[in-house]
């Protein structure tokens, strides 16, 4: 499997490129997202890849970062989601978006991305709810802090303050309420709740 891919780029357009390796040129799709970073024509450049076997042809894909590649990996686990779709919905829609959507269980912006219908949407959420928040964790964090009302925010402080007075060590609580909200696929729970899932997390370890 080719995972890394380094050399000359000497194509490129939105949706494909062509890297030069040695005198082997490499000819790699793209997302939206990838080509908005790639430097000039002439100019060094390294690739995450994903290589795919078809029926007719090996077909490589490209990214930039390293988490893009990661999500796409996501993305093409889920049932009736090919590469063209997940480079599609890479295309549009920035990463942590991407994540905050699936988190926030909304199912109306992922319909509004290219190749995406209701049922795909629908697969997307069920499928990835509890995989995407292992994808880049510190981005989660500030995810969770920018997207949820103070009210739920307020709810999560309570639970921790809880765990805390339990013994728990605020890190430890923090953490575990953390991957509650993000297992539950929702921010807006009641304290009870949030505790309850948090101490089965903590127990487990």
């Amino acid at each position: 499997m080719i995972k890394q891919l380094s050399g000359t780029l000497i194509e490129k357009t939105p949706s494909e490129i062509v890297v030069d390796c040695h005198g082997v040129g490499y000819a790699a799709m793209i997302s939206m997202a990838t080509f908005g970073q790639l430097p000039e024509i002439d100019s060094r450049v390294r690739l995450y890849t994903v290589l795919i076997p078809r029926e007719d042809a090996l077909q490589l894909f490209g990214f930039f970062q390293q988490v893009e590649r990661e999500i796409f990996l996501l993305l093409t686990s889920v049932s009736g989601v090919g590469p063209k779709i997940a480079l599609g919905i890479l295309s549009s829609v920035a990463i942590q978006d991407l994540q905050q959507n699936i988190l926030m269980n909304d199912v109306v912006s992922l319909q509004k991305m290219q190749g995406v219908g209701k049922k795909t949407a629908e697969r997307i959420l069920i499928e990835l709810r509890d995989k995407i928040g292992k994808v880049n964790p510190p981005h989660m964090h500030d995810i969770l802090d920018k997207t949820i009302p103070t009210t739920a925010k307020n709810i999560q402080q309570d639970a921790v303050s809880a765990l805390i007075a339990l013994g728990y060590l605020k890190a430890s609580a923090e953490k575990a309420v953390r991957e509650t909200v993000i297992k539950l696929g929702s921010v807006s729970v009641s304290t009870d709740i949030i505790i309850k899932n948090a101490l089965n997390i903590l127990l487990q370890k």
